[in-house]
């Protein structure tokens, strides 16, 4: 079987079992067991398959089938223009936080060498592609769970993030935690209320619950952020949140100001801080 025939078939696989994207889930996994970037490909499309590659594919390719996430079989994932390394255990780099990380970096982008704490952290895409971004800052990066740290610490390895620090740590025991002078809070906490945990999409269930599940209002996680903030100072805070979570934000942090995604939902919560609370 040829190279363009192998992908063909897997693309054929992937759209009869109701993948969305079958054609480039299809070159995508082939470029990852072949080796070969997209135009070499092309090149080589009727050259045979070794046997080996084909195996290989054809197993991802029933992997996807199956539910399990595309990122977790290619390894890796893009976020804000960098490859960031995923696999079980941690949250998979999502679109729509870029968007925070663009209005973190604007809120910086006036303070020299900012101090920035980037709370339940996961793979680190937030703190690290701040990290990357600004050189002169200096990012703390926090994280529970050992599957998400061994990720987190591989991608600061990976992305070179030599102003990036890790720490363990719960910040639902906020009381516990020690933490630096900041100027910014940055965080993706888990946010979906409990009970929707079940309903949610099968390739969502591949990812760790602890990242996703916000308790039973969903905003548990953010009244933890919210007494870090104010042990530090009343820090300023930016983070992502659920549909229909301003009202309950508001009332954890006072007064914030959300930002609509490019669907229209309000995904960006934005507290200036204390001091500048009127």
């Amino acid at each position: 079987m040829t190279l363009s025939e192998l992908q063909r078939k897997g693309a054929q696989m992937l759209s009869e079992a109701g993948i969305e994207n079958a054609a480039n889930e299809a070159r995508w996994l082939l470029e990852k067991d072949s080796g070969l970037r997209s135009s070499e490909l092309l090149l080589k499309a009727d050259e045979t398959a070794d046997g080996g590659v084909e195996e290989k594919y054809i197993s991802h390719i029933s992997e996807r089938i199956s539910g399990r996430p595309l990122q977790y079989i290619l390894g890796s994932w893009q976020f804000y223009g960098r490859d960031f390394l995923v696999g079980e255990g941690v949250l998979i780099p999502r679109p729509e936080t870029e968007q925070l990380c663009e209005t973190a970096l604007d809120f910086i982008k006036d303070i020299p060498s900012p101090a920035v704490i980037d709370l339940c952290a996961g793979s680190g895409c937030i703190g690290l592609t701040i990290a990357k971004e600004r050189p002169d800052s200096s990012v703390l990066l926090v994280e529970k769970y050992n599957d998400a740290l061994f990720w987190l610490r591989k991608n600061k390895e990976f992305l070179g993030a030599d102003n990036a620090a890790i720490l363990q740590a719960d910040i639902l025991k906020a009381d516990e935690l020690i933490l630096p002078r900041a100027d910014l809070i940055v965080t993706n906490p888990p946010y979906i209320p409990s009970a929707e945990i079940p309903g949610l999409q099968s390739e969502v269930h591949y990812e760790p619950s602890t990242a996703l599940d916000g308790g039973e209002d969903g905003v548990t996680f953010y009244r933890a952020i919210r007494e870090i903030s104010s042990k530090l100072g009343g820090c300023p805070v930016i983070a992502e949140c659920g549909e229909n979570q301003s009202d309950g934000l508001n009332r954890i942090f006072g007064r914030v100001k959300m930002i609509k995604d490019f669907a229209g939902i309000e995904r960006i919560m934005v507290y200036s801080g204390e001091a500048n609370d009127t």
